[in-house]
Order: C-alpha cells, then structure tokens, then sequence
C-alpha cells in the first residue's frame, strides 16, 4: 500500500487525502474550463488530460465549461474547435457548460455582496485604480468610492446592468484589504462595462464579469471538488478563496483549488496573444496550420491522439515548471505510428529507371506488406512495370563498399520485386543522369521461393511503377521557430526567431493505392518519414505532410 502511494502524483495524493478525511466518491467532479478565444495548443493537452485523466481513475465526471465572459474575444468557432480536441484526443465529458450559463446567478451574489458592504462601485477610470494598487511593497490607497452608501451603489449597479453608463465609467470592486500583499487582494475589479454582443447571450448583457469572479464561484455552481489549473493561478488562490466563502452554504463541497506546472516546449510558443500574431502577419496560414503548436495543427501534421497522451504521460504532473524537449514528443510520435501506420511508397526527389530486358507494355501486380509491426495489417498488391522511379540519391555511377544501393555494375532488391543491377546511364547537357538503365533477374522475384529470389543482396530500395504513378505534392515540416524559447528575450520580438525555412514543398510521385487514403491517414514513406495525407488535397492534387522524420538519435531519460 506504501508504494502505491508513493507512485501518484501530488494532485492524486491530495485527493486521496481528501477521501481518506471524509469525502465521498460520488462528491468527486473535475472540469476542463478552456476560454474559447483561440484554439486549444499543447499547453493544453495537459491540464485535459490530467482532468479527464482524473475522471478516468476515480470514475467520475468531467464538465466541459467554457469561461466565456469576455464577448471581446470569444466567438463560437472556437467553441466547436475545442470540442473536437477534446473529442479527437479520446475523452468524454459529462456535461457541456458555460460561465455565461450563471451571468444571472454572479450577479445576484454580486448584489449581495454590495448590501453586505463587500463590494462597491468605483467611478475612477482603470488607470487610476491600478496606480493606487501600488505594489506589493507598498501599501495601497484607497478609493474615494470605497465607502459609498450601500443603497447608491446598489442603484449604480444595476443602471451598469441597464447600459445607462459608457465603458469604462466605472466598475464594481470587491472590499477586501488594500494593504495586503498580495495584489490580488487590493479591491480586485469584479464587474467591468462592456456593451458587446456575446456569442450566446446576445445583447442581453452590458457588464460582464471578470474572470477571478466567474471562474471560483462557477466551480461551486457545479459542485467541483478539485478546480486544478497552472502555477500562475497560485497567487490568485486566496481571492478564489475569499469569493467562495462568500456565497458558501453549509453541506456543499466546497471546491479546492490546486495548481500544477504547466507545459513549456522547446521551439514553441503557447500564448494565444503570439499565436494569434503569427496567422494575422502571415507567418501560418491559420489555428490548424501544421507548424503551429495547435492540438488541430498537430492533428493536421500526422500527430496521433494516443502520441500526445503518451508524451503527456512521460512528462508527468509536477510542481515545478521546466522546459520539455521538442524531441521527446517528436519520440512519442514516431513510437506510435511505427504501430500503426501504413507502409506505402512514394519517391520525393524522383529519377527514371528503365528496366531494358523487362517486357514493354507489360505490367504486374506484387504483393506487399502494409505493416510488419502488425501480425493482422495483412498486405495490398502494387503495380510493377517496365519503367520506375527511384529516390535519385540511391543510385551512384561509383561507390564505395559502404554504399548499398544501387550503382553501375552494382545489384540491389527492389522492395517486395526483384533484383535488378545497373547498366548505364543518360545524361542532359550539364552532366546530369537523367534516366538510369538496367536488367532485372526475371526468376528473383520476392516471395516466389525460387532459388534466385532466395538470393542475398545488401541493399533493398523502394521505387514506383512510372505508368502507375500517382503526382505527389509533399511538404516537409521543420520547426516553426530557430531557437528553443522564441518568446524568453522581453526585448526581441519573438517574430525576429521564425525558420525561413519551416516548410519545404517538393514534388514527388507515390504508387496509386495513395489516391484512396483518407485525410488524417498515418503513413510510412518507406526509408523517408512518417506522412499523412492533408485536408488541401483534391481528387487531381494529393497533398501529403511530414508529420516526422523516420528516425532519430533522441532517447528518452
């Protein structure tokens, strides 16, 4: 029993605590409560999966919410957006909510705090109230308004409510200690003016409040026993306190908040501010583009929801914040679609090879193996004919002994076809081969339990039937950034740290079966990387990205 509590977390260890001091299973409920102003990124994956993670182990449920209380920056696409990611990355909610769910209920209790001479309207401008919050060294100074009777600001109050007043003119504050130091305490802003449409309340509202207000005392609207968020919220833990004990009843769960660290990843950024910055100056082409750090963007690029688990898992929930290494995710892909994806062939930098003593106008089926790591992947047949592609780096006219593909004079296997040796080649006017020519051993075809298909040869290369091939636009993917912390310089703009060369787009060819992939489908090139057919595609165009290279030197701790 000691060493399984010695194997959970923090966040597992202090609900474990909390069961053992009397509360119930059942009262167990954890949420996941993104702002739909922008699409979810890695930053995210953690604190999703680590709640539903929780709802998973303890068998209890997950609200999806949404603190939407700001109508500046919050649309409905980013609602459907966070949705599917969440969806896409294997998890089930129990119930779709919104903060804007409770705009009456907030303000309800924010009336009460004015008659309980918590809360009351201030008439300074923003300007003003932050000056006074000084600093956590010096004590605040109060505001003019801080003790107005209760009736004029209960009035001032709802004529905010009815839209009597402009932006800005004045706002409602919590009563708390202007001397405390923690900042958060100074008479923090509870209800500001803002007559802005609201993606789902519509005009109703002209005051909305402000995030520390809706996001504690909607946990205890929907009875969450642990509200878990990012270290920065730590600080702002004693108001998140001091608002619930205000509207607390005896006999409910009382919900905790506690903070883990969040994720930071080498070479990329999760402000949603940045990100935002990078599709309105043109450096992406939007949320899903596959070198943004998006849960859609990698989704686009080839990642699997089950990769993004795993490296989540890896990286683990701990106190402290720390930069993970690209590598390690990059690691957590590549393991995955190792398992599941799809051998298939395609040639990137393509060369002619014609087959002389193969029959013209004659072609063949062959069969090959969709995934040798799959015992019931089972195989497809490819065309095979007369004149091929091949990658134009596996061909030399002279080699070394460590060069195993093919080379004049030299013998190598064509993957799941036949041996074939080079003879000679073409070349254009500069020198450059054009078109290599060789024969093949018409009886050491793979498979067929010959003698000569028994045959050992030290290199085996992929190829495409020419008369069978299908046009291929590829783009391969680098890392959007060419440091590992972009946005770590306050002085320097992070844009001044974009790779030129994030994106290389090549033309290519790939055997026919690709026509038919789905979008999304992983894929290995043999002997060039793991790619997955992208949504640009059209039935006369197929795009495919890189989603990772076949291999690296990179080894987990």
């Amino acid at each position: 029993m000691e060493e399984e509590k010695k194997s959970l977390n923090f966040i597992e260890q202090i609900i474990e605590d909390d069961l053992a001091n009397g509360l119930r299973n059942d009262q167990l409920r954890f949420r996941f409560p993104p702002e739909p102003n922008g699409y979810l990124h890695v930053g995210h994956t953690k604190a999703i999966c680590i709640n539903f993670g929780l709802g998973e182990k303890y068998n209890a449920p997950v609200n999806l919410r949404f603190d939407d209380t700001n109508p500046e920056k919050e649309e409905q696409e980013f609602v459907d957006s966070i949705m599917k990611d969440v969806e896409w990355l294997g998890f089930k909610w129990d119930k779709v909510l919104y903060a804007s769910d409770y705009f009456q209920q907030l303000y309800d209790w924010a009336v009460q705090l004015i008659k309980e001479e918590k809360a009351y309207i201030d008439q300074q401008p923003s300007e003003v109230i932050t000056e006074q919050r000084k600093n956590p060294a010096e004590p605040g100074v109060e505001s003019p308004f801080r003790n107005r009777p209760i009736e004029e600001s209960l009035d001032l109050f709802e004529r905010m409510k009815n839209g009597e007043f402009e932006e800005g003119s004045m706002s409602l504050r919590a009563k708390i200690d202007m001397v405390s130091p923690n900042m958060n305490m100074r008479d923090p802003v509870m209800y500001r003016i803002l007559k802005r449409p609201h993606h789902r309340t519509g005009t109703d509202w002209k005051i909305y409040p402000m995030y520390d207000w809706a996001h504690g005392e909607s946990d205890y609207i929907e009875q969450i026993s642990h509200s878990l968020c990012s270290l920065e919220f730590e600080n702002h833990r004693p108001l998140y306190n001091w608002y619930l004990d205000q509207v607390y009843e005896e006999g409910k769960v009382k919900n905790k908040q506690r903070e883990f660290a969040r994720m930071n990843v080498s070479y990329m950024i999760t402000s949603k501010r940045k990100l935002q910055r990078l599709i309105a100056e043109n450096a992406v082409n939007g949320w899903d583009d596959p070198r943004m750090p998006t849960i859609s963007g990698m989704r686009r690029k080839g990642f699997t929801a089950k990769a993004i688990r795993n490296f989540i898992d890896k990286v683990g929930v701990a106190k402290r914040e720390n930069l993970i290494e690209i590598q390690l995710l990059d690691f957590c892909v590549r393991e995955d679609l190792n398992k599941v994806a799809k051998r298939v062939m395609a040639v990137v930098d393509p060369i002619k090879l014609i087959i002389e003593n193969y029959p013209e106008g004659q072609d063949e089926w062959l069969t090959t193996e969709n995934n040798n790591e799959q015992e019931d992947a089972g195989t497809r047949e490819i065309p095979f004919s007369r004149e091929l592609y091949i990658e134009r780096e596996d061909f030399k006219e002279e080699a070394g002994n460590k060069f195993f593909r093919l080379r004049l004079g030299g013998e190598v296997r064509l993957k799941s076809a036949y041996i074939i040796k080079g003879e000679r080649v073409e070349k254009d006017e500069n020198g450059e081969i054009t078109t290599i020519y060789a024969s093949y051993d018409e009886k050491s075809k793979s498979g067929s339990g010959t003698e000569e298909s028994l045959r050992k040869v030290k290199g085996t290369i992929h190829w495409v039937s020419a008369q069978h091939a299908i046009p291929v636009e590829v783009r391969n993917y680098e890392k959007l950034f060419t440091v590992e912390q972009p946005d770590a310089e306050k002085d320097v703009d992070f844009l001044n740290f974009i790779n030129p060369e994030s994106v290389n787009t090549i033309q290519g060819f790939a055997e026919p079966s690709l026509k038919d992939v789905a979008v999304g489908e992983p894929l290995q090139f043999q002997r060039i990387g793991y790619f997955t057919k992208d949504q640009d595609s059209t039935d006369t165009n197929f795009v495919f990205n890189r989603t990772v290279t076949l291999k690296d030197s990179y080894k987990p701790e």
